[in-house]
């Protein structure tokens, strides 16, 4: 019986210690979300979706777990709009908590410039640069996560008013110091990326740094900080470049670890023509937008790209994370009927064979459409679909719905920030 407790007690403990893990799962642009999963890189294992990277030194660090695998779907912003990040415990929502509170640790967001947000294998290596940070908040008393927690599994960042327009990978990071005193040392970050463009005249680049494989180790004295000491050793010392401010003068490139005689990691090259999976083809009449050519702010400020990848398809009527389904051909014949039926069910196969750890409900809806069209061909109304291009998608909830802040973790009402930039 003895035996039994304690191996029970072992259970319960592993139980505990994997549901503290969080994901990176919904991008909200100035308070709107076009729905959980929607633009974002994520790991496809459900399982392990929500588990950190391992080891410290892996590519893996850029944007996660099959974070070198495109998504359809690009979510457009502006120069100036505010990125909302939600994390949760459990991918698909299925359980309340983003984050169990011992996770303590600073978060940073970083953005990169891609030639393709829907090309793989663009993630680590060069091009990365800073746009916010946050640590501990000695005011609060609290670390990042711990707002972040607060804020019921959100933070903000607000995108620099004068950088290039263009195709972005965006990169919230968490950093979980719990365990950065175990032996062997274990400090536990939790990355994601977004598929943005952002529309803007600016004409900023700022400088980057690379992140990627070999760019955390031990030796970088943040990874091992110990958040049990008392009192701690503040300031934090945080690791990577500087928050980019727009406006600022730019220094030279920097890599992520302090000592200078260290190696940065080989940069790996943007595709660019390298096209992107998809989960299913949107209808052939579909006609993107033309790529406008890069323009000189300068002298047309008004002037900026046009956003071609990665748009919602033509003719989608369900979002699912990044697929779509598309309304089954008109008919007006039995056979047609029928015929129609079997390609909801044919797109049903998609939908549920293909959806992220965020979640498959939506294609419930998909799966109700189909057995109405299988009623309708029963009962011999032959004359269809029924509500021919009806959009199923639901709302997605706004943050001022959820009553979430936006404003940045360590800003105050004053504007006072209580953590260093």
């Amino acid at each position: 019986m003895f035996r039994l407790n304690t191996i029970l007690a072992v259970l319960a403990l592993l139980t505990t210690f994997v549901q503290a893990h969080t994901v990176f799962t919904t991008l909200y642009v100035d308070g709107t979300t076009e729905g959980d999963g929607t633009c974002i890189r994520m790991n496809r294992n459900a399982d392990k979706v929500s588990f950190p990277i391992e080891p410290l030194s892996s590519k893996d660090i850029a944007c996660g777990y099959d974070g070198e695998k495109a998504v359809a779907r690009v979510c457009p912003a502006k120069a100036s709009s505010t990125l909302t990040f939600q994390f949760k415990q459990y991918a698909d929502g299925s359980k309340p908590s983003p984050l169990d509170r011992s996770h303590k640790g600073p978060c940073a967001v970083y953005m990169k410039k891609v030639a393709d947000a829907t090309a793989d294998n663009n993630a680590a290596g060069d091009g990365w640069f800073k746009i916010w940070q946050a640590d501990y908040d000695a005011a609060a008393g609290k670390w990042c996560t711990e707002q972040m927690i607060d804020n019921k599994g959100f933070l903000s960042a607000q995108i620099p008013s004068d950088i290039e327009g263009g195709y972005y990978l965006v990169r919230p990071e968490l950093l979980a110091l719990h365990a950065a005193q175990d032996n062997p040392r274990d400090p536990q970050f939790y990355v994601g990326c977004a598929q943005v463009f952002v529309e803007s005249a600016g004409t900023a680049k700022p400088a980057t740094t690379t992140i990627g494989e070999g760019t955390y180790d031990l030796s970088i004295p943040g990874m091992t900080f110990n958040i049990y000491q008392k009192p701690m050793a503040l300031p934090y010392p945080m690791f990577g470049p500087p928050v980019y401010k727009a406006g600022t003068p730019q220094p030279a490139p920097t890599n992520q670890k302090t000592p200078t005689e260290q190696k940065a990691p080989t940069e790996q090259k943007t595709p660019t023509e390298q096209q992107a999976p998809t989960e299913q083809k949107a209808p052939t009449e579909q006609k993107a937008p033309v790529q406008q050519k890069p323009v000189n702010a300068c002298l047309a400020p008004r002037s900026m790209l046009i956003q071609d990848k990665g748009l919602k398809p033509k003719g989608c009527i369900l979002v699912r994370d990044n697929w779509c389904g598309f309304e089954v051909p008109a008919y007006t014949t039995q056979d047609g009927c029928w015929a129609s039926q079997k390609n909801c069910w044919d797109q049903a196969d998609v939908c549920w064979g293909t959806a992220l750890p965020t979640g498959s409900s939506h294609c419930q809806i998909w799966s109700d459409k189909c057995t109405a069209l299988n009623n309708s061909c029963k009962s011999g109304q032959w004359v269809g679909p029924p509500d021919a291009g009806k959009d199923l998608t639901p709302v997605p909830a706004t943050l001022a719905s959820l009553k979430v802040s936006r404003r940045a973790i360590g800003m105050r009402r004053r504007g006072r920030r209580h953590t260093h930039a």
